[in-house]
């Protein structure tokens, strides 16, 4: 049976390399050929583009799935959806998961891609209801991460819950490339045995493992894999898309995808990678190996965020330092796998116990809140003494789902907006993203009639654009 793939470049290979700086016009000429190529999927939404269109493209996110829906006729498209998060940082009440996702398919999402930072099943239990609603697929999600507790069995035995809640495949969610090639096939393998639905495996090539674990997968039985067209693959991102392609070739996996479609979609993403190294927004460094991640499981984009955190602080002598506290931190918080919100979580704690000269002096918010458990169960048992310190008795840790503890909230957001959304599309942006999503759309009501995908780039997106030379704006 063929290896199926899901293409990233328009999602994570661009969100892992650029921080998801790439505007809607740089990939639109291309769309038609990718859509002609015979992928499964094409992530293309969710993550942090979102946010990001609001904040630095200055795109309506919803009207980029739309006409991305408009050229791409024949090929699924797919989310990243962060669980009760949305593609927030915080719980949301259960209708706003609901009509996020009904929102999402309505205007031309396929499969939703949906997972929580701590593995907490409960956390997944609204969006997988919603999205078979709504008539979406179901992708549920693994988390990968080692530690103690973190093993095959516990992978497996996830797994079949989340068959069971109605997943209609599991991804294997590699957000570091800590998932080794002989891991990967032995965990595929077990996966295959255990559950019946497909297996869609997620990974990096950070530490430069990346090809080898999907090779490995797709000899195990893995069904799809995600990889990234060759000018936007490796380091951060994914592996490259034509080499596997090439590998499995005249194989038993065989994948049957038409590598010319491909180098024609490689040559366009090549002249818009270029310009972007020229620019110095594509860095050549996320595109080294770097088996730090093996060592201390941090995935490439917490990396930065780190290394930037102390440059701030005047402590970028003390970076080896705070990687080597962060798994100290990650065991005393119960051993939460490293993805977002919990890798800012965690790295901003090991930061602070560092700059500090003293472990837990001070608990940012978001600390305290995993540790009384408003992100989730944690997976592992805390640090008892370490949730004193932050102020958390026994009897305030939240055991319950979250989510329960919320009252609905679309209600309240359709009232606060209900003279500045013009649309449901527009109340959800502004319950996610407040103050970048009003500042988008006040400027957008003011300048140009509804409907209009694009308006004038602000001052970070005109600085962008000049330097990666913009196609002309389609009206």
């Amino acid at each position: 049976m063929n290896v199926q793939f899901t293409e990233t470049v328009l999602r994570d290979a661009n969100q892992s390399l650029i921080a998801t700086r790439l505007p809607y016009e740089k990939f639109e000429p291309i769309l038609e050929t990718m859509d002609k190529a015979g992928f499964y999927s094409a992530e293309c939404w969710g993550g942090a583009t979102f946010d990001s269109c609001l904040r630095f493209l200055n795109e309506d996110p919803w009207e980029r799935l739309r006409t991305i829906r408009k050229h791409v006729k024949n090929t699924k498209l797919q989310m990243l959806f962060r669980g009760q998060n949305i593609l927030g940082y915080k719980h949301y009440a259960d209708d706003v998961v609901d009509a996020f996702c009904a929102k999402s398919i309505e205007n031309g999402i396929d499969i939703i891609r949906i997972f929580d930072a701590l593995n907490d099943v409960r956390n997944l239990e609204q969006a997988i209801k919603s999205t078979k609603k709504y008539g979406g697929q179901v992708e549920a999600t693994l988390s990968y991460t080692m530690s103690p507790i973190h093993n095959e069995a516990y992978f497996v035995k996830l797994a079949r819950e989340l068959e069971d809640m109605g997943a209609d495949m599991i991804c294997i969610k590699d957000m570091a490339n800590l998932l080794l090639p002989m891991d990967a096939y032995s965990l595929v393998k077990a996966l295959k045995e255990t559950v019946k639905v497909p297996i869609h495996l997620h990974t990096h090539n950070t530490s430069g493992t990346g090809d080898m674990t999907l090779l490995m997968a797709a000899y195990a039985g893995v069904d799809i894999v995600d990889t990234a067209l060759s000018p936007m693959a490796n380091g951060t991102s994914q592996p490259a898309t034509e080499s596997l392609v090439a590998t499995l070739k005249g194989t038993v996996r065989d994948t049957g995808l038409d590598l010319g479609k491909m180098s024609d979609a490689a040559v366009h993403f090549r002249k818009v990678a270029q310009r972007l190294q020229d620019a110095g927004i594509l860095d050549p460094k996320v595109l080294r190996v770097d088996t730090n991640t093996l060592l201390y499981q941090v995935p490439g984009g917490m990396l930065s965020n780190l290394i930037s955190q102390l440059k701030q602080a005047g402590k970028e002598d003390k970076y080896y330092d705070v990687l080597a506290e962060i798994p100290r931190v990650r065991k005393d918080f119960g051993y939460p796998p490293l993805v977002t919100p919990s890798s800012q979580i965690v790295g901003t704690q090991a930061v602070m116990n560092i700059i500090m000269g003293e472990r837990y002096k001070t608990f940012p918010k978001e600390s305290r809140a995993m540790l009384k458990g408003e992100y989730g169960k944690l997976p592992g048992e805390v640090n008892e003494e370490v949730r004193a310190k932050a102020g958390i008795k026994p009897e305030d840790v939240i055991t319950c789902r979250p989510a329960d503890l919320l009252e609905p909230e679309l209600p309240k957001y359709r009232e606060e907006y209900k003279d500045l959304a013009k649309s449901e599309e527009d109340v959800l942006s502004l319950a996610l993203f407040p103050q970048v999503a009003e500042k988008f759309i006040k400027l957008r009501n003011t300048r140009h009639p509804l409907g209009q995908r694009f308006i004038k780039p602000l001052e970070h997106a005109e600085k962008v654009e000049r330097h990666i030379a913009p196609l002309s704006r389609k009206k």
